[in-house]
C-alpha cells in the first residue's frame, strides 16, 4: 500500500497555506519550491541572489531534518532563477551544500517572482 502524507514545519515560514512544504510518498520526499525567507523574520533574507540561494538551502535542510532526512539524501534539485546570469553564484552555493556526491540538478530561468524573490528551489529526497 502506498503512503502519501503532507508535511509542514513551523521552523520555516510557508509561502502559502494552499500547498504543503513537502509531500512524502513511500520512501520519497517531494519539497515544494523553497525560497530565501529568513525564519526569524518571515521576510526575504536580502535582495542579493547568493544570500537568497544560501537561505533557501538552509530552509530545505531544516525541512528535511524535521522529517528525519537530510541534504545528503537529496537525489534531484530544480532551481528556478529569475536571472540566467547567476550560475557562478548558484554553483558556489551548491558546492558549499553538496561538496561531495551532489544531486542531479536543473536550473531553468523564469519570469520574476512576486515580492523580490530571486530563486526558488524544489527537490526530491529519500526519507
Amino acid at each position: 500500500m502506498e503512503i502519501r502524507k503532507n508535511f509542514n514545519t513551523p521552523k520555516v515560514p510557508r509561502s502559502t497555506t494552499i500547498f504543503p512544504q513537502a509531500v512524502v510518498a513511500d520512501k520519497f520526499i517531494f519539497l515544494s519550491g523553497t525560497t530565501g525567507v529568513d525564519p526569524s523574520t518571515g521576510k526575504l533574507i536580502s535582495d542579493n541572489f547568493e544570500e537568497q540561494a544560501r537561505q533557501a538551502f538552509l530552509n530545505i535542510k531544516t525541512i528535511l531534518e524535521e522529517m528525519g532526512s537530510g541534504l545528503e539524501k537529496i537525489v534531484k534539485t530544480t532551481i528556478f532563477m529569475v536571472s540566467g546570469n547567476d550560475f557562478s553564484a548558484i554553483n558556489k552555493v551548491y558546492e558549499a551544500f553538496f561538496p561531495d556526491n551532489a544531486p542531479a540538478r536543473s536550473v531553468p530561468q523564469v519570469m520574476p517572482f512576486p515580492g523580490g524573490i530571486l530563486i526558488s528551489v524544489e527537490c526530491v529526497a529519500l526519507l
